[in-house]
């Protein structure tokens, strides 16, 4: 189908009715989405908060219930026997001091890090290297932690990472096209549940407002919350 035909066909779809019902508008998306390649549905969620109220950004860490495969390359700061636990449970790269010369040297050859509590004092100096990539360490994300063991097993099996942006929208990937549309609308409705229990006791209102979900090539779909929640 070429590519002016497809749209026009998109157009008529979506002209049927602006708000769609979570099933249907996960159909269009599949329907509609690039042979090429395996393209990414993502959510963008808009939440009745102050966004400008640090105690109203929503940020957080998940697994969803189906996670894309994906080969992660693990970097742990570690002391003791942090190192011997961190090694067994799987992480490619750990030491202490040596890792972090190496990182300030430029030997940047992992995906995600995670750090003990104590290392973290040291760890600490990298923030100008590892902040802008996202790779610090963070509390928030599970990824300073005394259990690096449970913390490598998550990062492994794949993990959703969110937060509000300025305007107080959560943007997140809720899986690829080639997932079922079962396994696409499981993955949205968990990830919106596991986002209304951090609804913040300062906010006040509908919580969930409105969103939207978008294959990467695809048109953006409004979808009806009450055909979730």
């Amino acid at each position: 189908m070429k590519n002016s035909k497809k749209q026009k066909l998109i157009k008529e779809k979506i002209k049927e009715k602006t708000i769609h019902k979570l099933e249907e508008a996960v159909d269009i998306s599949k329907k509609f989405a690039s042979k090429k390649f395996d393209e990414s549905l993502d959510i963008s969620i808009i939440l009745g908060i102050d966004a400008k109220k640090s105690d109203q950004q929503i940020r957080g860490v998940t697994s969803l219930p189906k996670m894309p495969k994906k080969n992660i390359k693990i970097a742990v700061f570690a002391d003791g026997d942090d190192i011997e636990k961190a090694k067994k449970a799987g992480a490619e790269i750990v030491g202490g001091d040596d890792l972090i010369d190496k990182i300030k040297k430029g030997e940047l050859n992992f995906d995600k890090c995670i750090s003990t509590p104590k290392m973290m004092v040291k760890v600490s100096s990298l923030g100008q290297i590892l902040g802008p990539k996202g790779l610090m360490p963070n509390p928030k994300l599970g990824t300073v932690t005394n259990d690096v063991a449970n913390a490598i097993k998550n990062v492994k099996l794949g993990q959703v990472e969110y937060k509000t942006d300025k305007a107080g929208i959560v943007h997140a990937s809720v899986g690829k096209i080639s997932f079922s549309a079962d396994e696409l609308k499981k993955n949205i409705e968990f990830l919106l549940q596991e986002i209304k229990k951090k609804k913040p006791e300062t906010s006040k209102g509908i919580f969930i407002k409105k969103f939207f979900i978008n294959s990467t090539m695809g048109p953006g779909l409004q979808v009806d919350p009450t055909s979730v929640m």
